[in-house]
């Protein structure tokens, strides 16, 4: 799943102003809260599919639409 560029960049502006550490899982789309920029295949909350990304680490992989 691609992450819509507008969620992505608003995570990423609450990130980098310390309001937050937002990631996204790949495979249902959720927001998650408490992932560091970097984190790789941290677990869903929702789908419990270990596919959710930090906000940064979404940008670098290019998993935006």
């Amino acid at each position: 799943m691609m992450i819509p560029f507008n969620q992505l960049h608003a995570a990423l502006e609450e990130n980098l102003a310390g309001m937050g550490n937002i990631g996204f899982c790949l495979s249902c789309g959720e927001e998650a809260d408490g992932c560091e920029p970097d984190a790789k295949e941290y677990e869903c909350e929702s789908c419990g599919e270990h596919q959710v990304y930090g906000a940064e680490e979404i940008l670098i992989m290019g998993a935006y639409k």
